[in-house]
């Protein structure tokens, strides 16, 4: 009877984690419809689990339902992103004040290996490279803060910032200064000064939205 419940369930979160991936990677465009009769047929599922899926991704705000229109990729404003790097800021900048606070020796010793990774990214303007080692670098910060409930909401709202078109790192100049940011957060993280590292995480996250925002008026001026 428990295995006859189970499945269910594990079909509905994989038909989630197949749409999440076709969002992400903008192949379901934002704003885009959801036809969820197409959908149905092309996984071979039946409409409930579909919408139990689409359920999950309109409670992170990747997909909106709306009443008796059908349900839509959610489109990110500028200001949507305004707001959501205020509260990231926030929210990264309690993480590595609690992760300096509770970083052990060994800690220390991997936050300085992961952000060697960045160094050598950014040495070989490999951006991907970079971009990778950036998730390593906050994702470690968060695990140390070892706070469950910050890392959820973090998680949730960078879900929400890949629905944006652009990445902060292809505006130029972006890669050398998000370095330098890193080097600052390092450097108070290694000297265990709580309050600064928190400062040099906000400043960091700000400093992304700014670069995003260049990228967004330089489009929308070629346009």
């Amino acid at each position: 009877m428990n295995a006859s419940r189970i499945a269910p369930l594990a079909l509905y979160q994989e038909v989630a984690e197949r749409l999440r991936e076709r969002i992400f990677s903008h192949e379901l465009k934002p704003g885009a419809w959801v036809d969820e009769q197409a959908i149905a047929e092309q996984y071979g599922i039946s409409r409930t689990p579909l919408r139990e899926a689409l359920k999950v991704l309109a409670s992170e705000g990747l997909v909106t339902l709306k009443p008796r229109r059908g349900c839509y990729v959610t489109e990110i404003s500028e200001r949507d992103l305004d707001e959501i790097f205020t509260v990231i800021a926030l929210l990264e900048g309690q993480c590595a004040r609690e992760a300096t606070t509770r970083a052990r020796d060994a800690d220390l010793a991997r936050f300085k290996q992961l952000h060697d990774a960045l160094e050598s990214a950014a040495a070989r303007n490999d951006i991907n490279g970079f971009f990778e080692a950036n998730q390593a670098f906050h994702q470690q910060v968060q695990a140390v803060a070892d706070n469950r409930w910050l890392q959820q909401v973090i998680e949730d709202l960078r879900k929400v910032i890949k629905l944006s078109r652009h990445h902060s790192l292809f505006s130029e100049g972006r890669l050398e200064q998000s370095l330098a940011e890193h080097r600052d957060i390092l450097k108070a993280m290694l000297a265990r000064d709580a309050d600064g590292a928190e400062q040099a995480m906000r400043t960091h996250i700000r400093s992304g939205r700014r670069a995003l925002a260049r990228i967004a008026a330089a489009r929308t001026e070629a346009a």
